[in-house]
């Protein structure tokens, strides 16, 4: 197979790299494939099938791989989609169409629908990452296809590859193109007329195996609605032109309470009779988890009751919309119900629903996976089955937060399945297998928009008849005779308890002897948040993936590379090289530790990989200087010898030396070092108020830009009296982020020694670089688990902002008509919150755009050699056209010591500190900084 593909230029990776990143999906399965293609063009497709024919390779079509049913893995070939056939081909504003490529990502089709005013429909809740061609195969839906349709009721046209090899392009609503295979497919349904007509397409979630009922004469014999949902079996994708809606311009929202979310479903069916957009059913558990989120607030006031449904009505008349949603609050059976007016307050109530289904599988007292998780039966039966639901999952002693789209009648549920425990598998198989024949009692669907894969298709048998289950076999045979197309989904399925990954790691040696980092890195499951765009403001991760778009660059691919390691099949150990690679570009950032929807913290990982590889083993240059550096800080000032290092290091021959000496790479400016302990040498008044302690790290200390002294004055201005911490107090940070995980602890417990008696007495102790700041508030405790002290100065330990917000009589400096471009440190946002930063800069009335993503130097990472191009890319996906775009009299806030220099040498801008800011604000509205 490789000689031929090698022949049309395309290369299949057989790395064990390449192949441990695609042995998972989102869902619950590990299949360890022979090798990954990337697909370039739609030739490229045609070779592959081809090939995959001739040698009898299995082909599983891959888009970004967030399908939740191991509907995207398989033992042969993964052909992946994501990557290079991501083309916006033409949008076609008159006809309402868009045609793209299969690896599209939905969110970028909206982007480029939306000048015309139009939209792709359906929304599934990973729209930001999914691609198109994924969504057709697993006929997505989300919750607006109560509006909008399933994703098979917005195709126009595909163009495919079928199994047979054959290429073609499908017409919805026209004649199919000459096709033998085609003209027998035809043929079959014909003999098989009434099975189709009474089990296939009974109501509109029906999603389980193969929409037949597209196929039936009086709807066309639409081959290309039913290509859809068909997961990859028959045919794989090259090119899709899909239906564009129109919003109408009006939207409202009416929120209903009612004693349960049974009760709730009760009461679909008269919703549907004010013909909503979306009717979104949650419960008092879902409120309660989206409560006690740190950093929750307040959330809106909700009606009277335990359970809820969110509807929302859209019209082209406002006043028309406005009567239609208050006979919707005066018809339906709610306790008590209103319309919501405000659109800040719609907002935060629609991100209940939304945070909600990200946290269900992180919330409860044992991990809570998929695997039965969008069952959907007819909304007017969906109360009752919802009651039972809770009771069966009562009889096997599980729990799970269901929630979904009421409307039509589909229900999300992640369960506690105890697959890490003895005969877990077993359970898992006896729960599902009652909750489809629950779903098969009540006339539903295993599936109502995610498809079957491995998780379900085995329970086909529960839901269709035996004549129904051999019709699809022989659809399936006819369209890819050779079975090489994603086999054992659908037709000729494995059981749904076998080939999971969790239960094979049971008796693996690492999860014996270090059975919490298997769980940490087992936290992902794979749903590719880190996939997504991070240019909004408070989102970070994954940076480095942004930039190379390579799959082993995002928080996802290195997770699975370490859940492949603790597998020990596929790579070895803690110094393999598949470890190494897929490491080596990790930021070390924490954006996946607060973006993550299960709080991955990739930096962490990488701490503890680098310090079990490098045990007992000379370290890289790098973690001797950089991973040493406040301590090589401390020698330069304490001798004074800041402006000899500085000359030495501009000198052209000095300064290959300690670039190679220190693993620099060569493109870099280093550093300047202070001329003597910036702590000691600023000046601090007497002044009375209440005590605070700076805290000076030792990059503060040791380097020139620190603006110490603006922090003072600001702090003195609101009536604190400050003092420096004397002795040294090292928070470890460039010993974490290298590995050297002994030495942090060494650092953290003398810095305990210094801070904990101030913390003690109640003294609270302000930061000045925040990824030291965060080290107390992330690393410490994790460093030293034993250590009470430890939480003790977390507590006490505040940013500037954290510490003014709490200073209730002073004001800020006015800086109305300062414009600002922020960019919050990486650990700044992802651990210690940039909340208090922003309000306080509002209520000083600056016009404030806050960045999001990384600068790209992070710490040491972006001066080592080996990472500049990607340093230097990742500060351009935001932060440096950012600051081109802005104008010269803008201000450029970062109060990240590596944020600063990266702009100062990537962009030639010098930023400000917060401190300085305010600090100039008094002087002469902030148009100036120290």
């Amino acid at each position: 197979m490789d000689s031929d593909l090698q022949a049309s230029g395309i290369r299949v990776d057989r790395s064990n790299l390449a192949r441990a990143l695609y042995t998972s999906d989102a869902g619950l399965y590990r299949i360890a494939p022979q090798g990954v293609v990337s697909a370039r063009t739609a030739e490229d497709v045609e070779a592959v099938v081809a090939a995959a024919i001739e040698h009898r390779v299995s082909l599983t079509a891959r888009g970004a791989g967030t399908s939740c049913a191991g509907n995207a893995i398989g033992s042969g070939v993964i052909l992946e989609m994501h990557r290079y056939l991501d083309a916006v081909v033409a949008v076609d504003a008159e006809a309402h169409t868009a045609t793209v490529q299969p690896g599209v990502v939905q969110a970028d089709l909206q982007a480029a629908a939306a000048p015309h005013g139009l939209r792709f429909g359906p929304d599934p809740s990973t729209s930001n990452r999914c691609t198109i061609g994924g969504m057709i195969g697993n006929n997505a839906c989300g919750p607006r296809a109560l509006g909008y349709g399933r994703t098979a009721d917005n195709v126009v046209a595909l163009e495919a590859v079928l199994g047979t090899g054959e290429r073609v392009r499908l017409e919805s609503g026209g004649a199919p193109p000459p096709s033998v295979t085609l003209d027998a497919l035809r043929g079959l349904v014909n003999e098989n007329l009434a099975v189709i007509r009474t089990e296939f397409g009974r109501f509109k979630r029906q999603v389980s195996g193969y929409s037949l009922e597209h196929l039936l004469p009086e709807n066309g014999f639409d081959v290309a609605k039913f290509l859809a949902g068909t997961e990859g079996t028959l045919a794989v994708i090259t090119e899709a032109t899909v239906r564009l809606v129109a919003d109408a311009p009006h939207k409202r929202m009416v929120v209903l309470g009612y004693p349960t979310m049974a009760d709730a479903a009760d009461d679909a069916p008269d919703i549907l009779r004010h013909l909503p957009t979306a009717a979104e059913g949650l419960d008092r558990r879902i409120v309660d988890v989206v409560a006690n989120q740190p950093g929750a607030g307040a959330l809106p006031v909700l009606p009277a009751g335990d359970g809820w449904v969110f509807v929302e009505l859209v019209d082209d008349d406002d006043e028309v919309l406005s009567r239609r949603a208050e006979a919707l609050v005066r018809e339906c059976a709610a306790v008590e119900g209103w319309v919501v007016d405000d659109p800040k307050i719609a907002a935060a109530l629609w991100k209940i629903r939304a945070d909600g289904a990200g946290l269900a599988e992180s919330s409860l007292a044992e991990p809570a996976y998929g695997g039965w998780e969008d069952a959907a039966v007819p909304p007017e039966r969906l109360g009752d089955y919802l009651r039972d639901f809770d009771t069966l999952l009562a009889a096997h002693g599980m729990h799970g937060l269901p929630y979904g789209h009421f409307g039509d009648g589909c229900v999300h549920c992640r369960i506690d399945f105890p697959l890490g425990k003895e005969n877990g598998p077993e359970r898992y198989r006896a729960f599902v297998e009652e909750a489809a024949d629950l779903v098969g009692r009540y006339g539903g669907s295993l599936s109502g928009e995610h498809g079957d894969g491995r998780a379900r298709s085995a329970l086909l048998t529960r839901m269709y008849s035996s004549e129904a289950v051999a019709l699809m076999a022989e659809v399936k045979d006819l369209l890819d005779p050779h079975g090489v197309l994603n086999p054992g989904i659908i037709v000729d399925p494995d059981p749904v308890h076998t080939q999971m990954r969790v239960p094979s790691l049971l008796t693996r040696p690492l999860t014996i002897t270090d059975r919490r980092f298997v769980d940490e890195v087992h936290r992902c499951s794979g749903v590719g948040k880190c996939l997504a765009g991070n240019g909004s403001a408070g989102q970070v991760m994954c940076p480095s993936y942004q930039a190379t778009g390579r799959e082993q660059d995002s928080t996802r691919g290195r997770a699975r590379v370490l859940q492949e390691m603790v597998g020990g099949d596929l790579i070895g150990g803690w110094d393999s090289p598949e470890v190494a690679g897929a490491l080596d570009l990790c930021l070390s950032c924490k954006g996946c530790s607060s973006d993550c929807p299960r709080g991955v913290d990739m930096a962490s990982y990488k701490s503890i990989v680098l310090d079990e590889a490098h045990r007992g083993r000379i370290r890289p240059r790098s973690h001797y200087m950089l991973g040493r550096l406040p301590r090589w800080g401390r020698l330069v000032t304490a001798l004074r010898l800041g402006a000899l290092v500085n000359a030495g290091s501009q000198n052209r021959l000095l300064g290959k030396v300690v670039r190679w000496s220190a693993g620099v790479d060569r493109r870099r400016s280093l550093p300047r070092f202070a001329s003597k302990s910036t702590r000691r040498s600023t000046a601090v008044p007497s002044s009375p108020g209440t005590p605070v302690a700076v805290w000076v790290d030792s990059f503060t200390d040791s380097f020139e830009g620190a603006g110490l002294s603006a922090l003072i004055d600001v702090l003195v201005d609101a009536g604190y009296a400050p003092r420096f911490v004397e002795k040294n107090a090292c928070c470890g940070l460039t010993w974490i982020s290298t590995g050297q995980r002994e030495g942090a602890r060494k650092q953290l417990s003398a810095s305990l020694d210094v801070l904990h008696p101030i913390a003690s007495a109640g003294i609270p102790i302000v930061g000045v670089e925040p990824s030291c700041t965060a080290v107390w508030r992330s690393d410490a405790a994790e460093l030293l688990p034993d250590d009470e002290r430890v939480a003790t100065v977390a507590a006490h330990v505040f940013t500037l902002a954290e510490v003014l917000t709490k200073s209730p009589d002073w004001e800020p400096p006015d800086l109305r008509g300062v414009s600002v471009i922020a960019q919050p440190h990486c650990h700044h946002t992802s651990v210690l919150g940039w909340a208090a930063d922003a309000a306080l800069l509002a209520r000083a009335g600056a016009e404030v755009r806050q960045l999001g993503g990384c600068c790209g130097l992070a710490g040491n990472f972006g001066v080592e050699k080996g990472h500049y191009e990607t340093s230097v890319a990742v500060a351009e996906l935001t932060l440096l056209p950012a600051v081109r775009e802005a104008d010269a009299g803008t201000v450029v806030l970062a109060d990240g010591f590596s944020c600063r220099l990266q702009l100062e040498e990537l962009a030639g801008r010098t930023a400000v500190t917060l401190a300085q800011l305010l600090a100039s604000g008094r002087v002469d509205n902030g148009r100036s900084a120290e």
